[in-house]
């Protein structure tokens, strides 16, 4: 059995993240109090029609039951063999008070402030413990809602039991550091195609970038420390029970160095693992 528990910030998208494993053939649960989780568990390992669960607590609950999610999810974690992950969903809080405001709906801890910002702030100190134990963490600031459930399926649904998967993101500096990375490596000190205008127009996924990166000595010494890092690194990764790996290359804009680098690096490490994937967060 698999068991997927989907947290987060109200605002985030995790009723669009449950739709998206539902759609996949999850049984899903929303809103579930967090001290019934011990009991569904006990329940569903009984019962062998449930091949796949995804379970949703977040800050409906009360700050009580949150409290003992963790060492809830603790507990389960070293007396169960089932398949399971605590994903963990984030936006930046401009986006959570755009989203808010676009929808009018009312915030959980609407209650307990008059203003949306403190509601936000408080849910996001509630919700820490939980983050910082997730197996996997996923920002949607910058995410459609097709994003979102594409990431879901490629990063939860999809992925093998019991084995560590690496995703690529390129990202533009410019536009912030992505909050849902593990590592991050600064491209900027490479050459930028940028200032070249025939190549300005083009991103590093078409041939004319590619061949000017790839005739760069400084930009292959780049990918030859990267890709070595990774290659040392990731076992540990691995050994210390991570299921997931977010490896982040930025440059500037986000649409040429980066790029090249992410589709570079994905291509090589595709070759060794099973389950590889890439995303450009700023090519639409």
């Amino acid at each position: 059995m698999k068991l997927v528990i989907i947290s987060g910030m109200s605002g985030s998208g995790k009723s669009s993240a449950l739709q998206a494993l539902e759609d996949v053939g999850f049984y899903c649960i929303d809103n579930l109090p967090a001290m019934l989780l011990p009991d569904l568990i006990k329940h569903l390992e009984a019962d062998a029609q449930f091949k796949k669960i995804a379970v949703c607590i977040d800050a409906r609950n009360l700050s009580s039951n949150l409290e003992r999610l963790p060492e809830i999810w603790r507990d389960f974690n070293e007396h169960s063999d089932i398949n399971a992950e605590l994903v963990f969903i984030n936006a930046s809080l401009e986006s959570l008070l755009n989203r808010y405001s676009s929808t009018r709906r009312r915030h959980p801890m609407s209650e307990l402030f008059s203003g949306l910002t403190d509601s936000i702030e408080y849910e996001k100190k509630l919700l820490e413990p939980i983050a910082e134990i997730a197996d996997i963490r996923i920002d949607t600031t910058h995410m459609s809602l097709y994003d979102l459930r594409d990431t879901i399926k490629l990063r939860v649904a999809e992925r093998k039991q019991q084995t560590l998967s690496l995703q690529f993101e390129s990202f533009g500096f410019k536009h912030g550091v992505p909050m849902d990375v593990d590592m991050v490596f600064d491209v900027r000190v490479l050459p930028n195609p940028y200032w070249l205008p025939e190549l300005r127009k083009f991103t590093g996924k078409d041939k004319p970038v590619i061949d000017f990166l790839s005739n760069e000595a400084l930009v292959d010494e780049m990918y030859q420390d990267i890709r070595g890092y990774i290659e040392k690194w990731l076992p540990e990764f691995s050994n210390n029970n991570r299921s997931y790996v977010t490896v982040g290359i930025g440059c500037t804009g986000g649409q040429h160095r980066s790029v090249f680098l992410a589709e570079k690096l994905t291509g090589y490490f595709k070759s060794l693992m099973d389950t590889v994937n890439i995303r450009h967060r700023e090519l639409h």
